[in-house]
Formats: structure tokens, C-alpha cells, sequence
């Protein structure tokens, strides 16, 4: 019969392409990892992956498996939690990933109101790029994702829109767009922008915020985070767009930099997503409540400074 260990080997093995690095993620020797490949295989009557000295390259029935069983050991994870639950008095744990544009802005506001309101609910946050995050709901690692769309995600995902978030161009002060209050996209078609890294969604929503313009990324650097987009901005070395939510939370404060409102730009969806097979469903549409009161309260606060 197979196991869930043996499952978990298999999503290991996908997920590393590496049998040392796999059995390192699994906690077994890699003798053991290897043995329960093998079993696994025999049992299924097919090869989930070509072997050599060198590499490990999965095979396409190898990589479906893989998908399907990151589903079952979901599940499996919801399954003990609604157990665990019971046994605690009432007591839930929610394992919260965010990622990197959205997470540091939000949950400071969010996170007492959280604790008032679920006393007997501990929140772990763990931040993340988008891809990871969705890769830790589906094993189970994580509960609840607060990310921005739009972003591919597999059908086992549902998701909850909380709130659209628009942007702001950020340039120095004596840059020839340093006057504007307002700016469109006729006025950054062949300017580059500064922005973060490849596998921050921001930087694919930035890039593609006007339909039917591309907009120029300045190749020659790019940023872990908004903070140092910041710095680069201020040291006259281009321009950035910012969410509106960071401008609200503060970011900008103590910077020389000029703001201008971005009209017209499509803006990204900040939005809670979970497993379709998770029972804590109403209590994540409860959460998303209160982070939109959250975010109301920021805009409250930016507007009256």
C-alpha cells in the first residue's frame, strides 16, 4: 500500500531534483529516501524519475504524481488540524504566508486587531515570495495566503478579492516628471523603471499595469524590496511605481522623492487565498473582514496627514 511517506519522498524529490537534498528535506538518509522511491515505483508499476550519476530528472507521470500528492498530503494536513482543534478547547492555529509587498504594510494595523478579536487563535506569519507560498498552502505547510492577483493558481486554491490597490510614480524631486501630481501612461512610454526582482509579482503587475503599453524595466538593477527601491530613487538613479498601500503605511516618509498618482493603471488585487478542502473557511472570510477594516483604517490615516 502506499504511504504518505512515501508521498512525501516523492514531492520532496520533485520539488529538489536532488536525491541528497530531498532526504535532507525529508529528515531520512538518502538510502531511505531512495529505498522508498523504489517501492513506491514497484508498487505503482511506473518510473517516477531517470536516475544518473550526475542528475535526477523526473518523468512526466513522476511530475503528475508529484502534483497529486501534494493535494493528498493537503488534505491530510486539514484533516489533522480539524482534530487538533477539538482537542484544544476551541483553540485554532493559523499559519499565515504573505508576501513581501503586501505583508509589512497590513499586518502591523492587522495583527492586534486579530488578537482582540480571535483570542483563542495563534497566528504564525511567514513571508514569502508568491510562488513559494502557494507551493507551501498545497503541501499543507501553510493555511491562509494574503497576495495579490492576478497570479496563476491551481483550482485546488480559492480565493477571497479584499481590496484593489493602485500606484504612485516615485521619482527625485528634479526629475522631469518631479512636477506632476498626476501622471498617465503616454507619460512613461520610453522611460525605465526601477523595480524588484524577477519573482516579485509587483514587478509582472508594474510592468503590465497600463493594457496595450509596455513599459520599460531598467535592466541594470533590480531590488530585493521596496526600501531599496527607495534609496535608489533618492539617489537620482530613476524612478519607481509604488502600491498605494505602502504609500499609506508610511514608506515614503523621510524620503526626498516626488509622488505622483498613477491614473489609469490597472491595479493589482490583494486577495486571501486557501485550499478548497479547508474547514476553516469561514473563519479565513472573518479574517478577510478585518484586514479590510485594516486597510481602511491605513487610507484613514494617509489622508488625514
Amino acid at each position: 500500500m502506499t504511504t504518505l511517506r512515501q508521498l512525501r519522498f516523492l514531492v520532496a524529490l520533485d520539488e529538489t531534483q536532488n536525491f541528497s537534498r530531498a532526504s535532507e528535506l525529508c529528515h531520512v538518509t538518502q538510502s531511505t529516501l531512495s529505498t522508498g522511491l523504489k517501492e513506491l515505483e514497484e508498487r505503482l508499476g511506473v518510473r517516477v524519475a531517470e536516475r544518473t550519476k550526475q542528475s535526477v530528472l523526473m518523468t512526466q507521470v513522476g511530475r503528475d504524481l508529484a502534483a497529486r500528492a501534494r493535494t493528498i498530503l493537503a488534505e491530510v494536513q486539514d484533516f489533522e488540524n480539524r482534530a487538533q482543534r477539538e482537542q484544544v478547547a476551541g483553540a485554532t492555529v493559523v499559519r499565515l504566508g504573505t508576501i513581501p509587498t503586501v505583508g509589512p504594510f497590513l499586518m502591523p494595523r492587522t495583527m492586534p486587531m486579530l488578537r482582540r478579536r480571535f483570542a483563542n487563535t495563534k497566528f504564525y506569519l511567514r513571508e514569502e515570495l508568491t510562488d513559494q507560498l502557494v507551493e507551501g498552502l498545497l503541501e499543507g505547510r501553510l493555511d491562509l495566503l494574503l497576495i495579490a492577483l492576478p497570479h496563476p493558481l491551481p483550482p485546488q486554491i480559492e480565493t477571497d478579492v479584499l481590496f484593489s490597490d493602485g500606484y504612485w510614480l516615485a521619482t527625485p524631486p528634479d526629475h522631469p516628471l518631479g512636477n506632476y501630481e498626476t501622471v498617465g501612461a503616454n507619460d512613461l512610454v520610453d522611460r525605465q523603471l526601477l523595480l524588484l526582482e524577477k519573482g516579485h509579482c509587483l514587478q509582472r503587475h508594474a510592468l503590465s499595469s497600463f493594457s496595450g503599453i509596455n513599459l520599460d524595466e531598467d535592466q541594470s538593477f533590480s531590488a530585493t524590496s521596496l526600501s531599496t527601491l527607495l534609496a535608489m530613487v533618492e539617489e537620482d538613479l530613476g524612478m519607481t511605481l509604488l502600491p498605494k498601500l505602502a504609500v499609506d503605511a508610511g514608506i515614503t516618509k523621510g524620503h526626498m522623492l516626488h509622488l505622483g498618482h498613477v491614473d489609469g493603471a490597472s491595479p493589482r488585487q490583494v486577495a486571501l487565498a486557501w485550499r478548497r478542502s479547508s474547514p476553516s473557511r469561514a473563519l479565513f472570510k472573518k479574517i478577510g473582514a478585518i484586514l479590510k477594516e485594516a486597510r481602511a483604517d491605513l487610507e484613514k490615516v494617509a489622508t488625514s496627514d
